[in-house]
């Protein structure tokens, strides 16, 4: 058993970290008080191709394994959760349409994802339907030969950042099969956009989509006509590991932070890290950490190898998110009234990781999943 990152992979990691920490850091707290993303992210992280990390050298990717991508959005997630989100949604519709997309929508598609000139989000969430993914309420009407799409989708990231988006809408009965996926511009005629106030991950952002008949035609539509929801839900396995290390990302850096300030911050004549009740919260956190780390790439190692993994990224799912904002708040309180402040980035940390709990299906959804993987349909809820 190896434990290790190739050595290509730690050069690639020690790589992203001085390009985070001079590129996308600086950018951290002024996003979030400005509400949008610094244009030169989006067109630095397209340099360093990031934005193709999953997609096949043949359309200008790549070629990383999920492991590596991994790798990637944990040491953006140091430095800047927001930029990570761009790494996440390209690297899962990238998937997706691979998965599904014909060669010749593959050929127009995924050179601009990999090159940075599109930037993809990805629409499924809707005012009454998020767990339930499949009980999708917006519809595509046949109309010609195409559909309209008549509906809405919220809480959508990136959307107002994105140049395209591949939306779920209902093509046929109830339930998950009849649903079909289609790929098309946010600039669509009948299509509306509304950005959200949002708590945190304010650069990333989300954003509702109001479709009032855009016509989408068959040279659109991803995979088979009703087939679509295997293809997503596959996705969404892989993605959930993903999360997680975005979310340990922002618990590790809040770490690092604690850590240094404990060796540095003196009281009563000696650093407060000689203190149990200071060092010993930092060392049960950073444990966890480790821990939940460790299955996140195991679920990674095992998508890698084609073998089934939706236990693991489940595990992870619900854990890590939940680790990480219990984690930043205790080295939040590990700084006292230095933290309470703007200055301080810890405030923020724990903001954008509460986030987690949220995206990607809820702990309870997550929990639902690893029962039935472990006690069974039969015997579990």
């Amino acid at each position: 058993m190896d434990y290790a990152l190739t050595a290509e992979q730690e050069a690639f990691r020690a790589a992203l970290r001085r390009f985070a920490t001079d590129r996308l850091a600086p950018h951290y707290r002024a996003d979030d008080l400005s509400g949008d993303m610094a244009p030169t992210i989006r067109a630095d992280m397209a340099g360093m191709g990031l934005l193709g990390l999953r997609l096949p050298s043949r359309f200008g990717g790549q070629d990383a394994e999920a492991e590596t991508v991994g790798v990637a959005v944990e040491e953006l997630s140091r430095a800047n959760i927001n930029a990570a989100y761009l790494v996440l949604s390209t690297a899962l519709v990238g998937d997706i349409l691979l998965a599904a997309a014909t060669p010749g929508q593959q050929e127009a598609w995924l050179p601009g994802i990999a090159d940075g000139s599109t930037l993809p989000a990805l629409a499924l969430t809707e005012p009454g339907h998020g767990s339930d993914a499949a009980a999708i309420d917006l519809v595509a009407r046949p109309d010609g030969d195409g559909w309209t799409l008549h509906g809405e989708k919220t809480s959508i990231s990136l959307a107002h950042l994105a140049d395209t988006v591949v939306v779920f809408a209902r093509t046929g009965g109830p339930g998950a099969r009849g649903v079909s996926a289609f790929h098309l511009p946010l600039t669509r005629p009948g299509l509306a956009i509304t950005r959200l106030g949002d708590v945190a991950n304010r650069a990333a952002g989300r954003c509702s989509l109001y479709f009032d008949g855009v016509r989408v035609g068959r040279d659109e539509i991803v995979g088979p006509e009703n087939g679509a929801f295997g293809a997503l839900m596959r996705g969404f396995e892989y993605s959930r590991a993903i999360i997680g290390l975005m979310a340990l990302g922002v618990a590790g850096a809040a770490l690092d932070d604690a850590l240094e300030y404990a060796r540095t911050r003196e009281t009563f004549g000696a650093p407060i890290g000689t203190r149990q009740g200071v060092a010993f919260p930092l060392v049960e956190y950073a444990t966890q950490v480790a821990g939940a780390r460790h299955l996140c790439f195991e679920a990674l190692w095992r998508k890698d190898r084609g073998l089934d993994h939706t236990t693991q990224a489940n595990m992870v799912k619900w854990w890590a998110p939940k680790l990480a904002v219990e984690t930043v708040h205790q080295c939040l309180l590990t700084f006292g009234h230095a933290a309470w402040s703007d200055d301080n980035p810890q405030a923020q940390r724990l903001r954008d990781a509460m986030g987690f709990e949220i995206a990607d299906g809820t702990a309870q959804i997550a929990k639902l999943v690893v029962a039935r993987a472990l006690l069974g349909r039969a015997c579990a809820p």
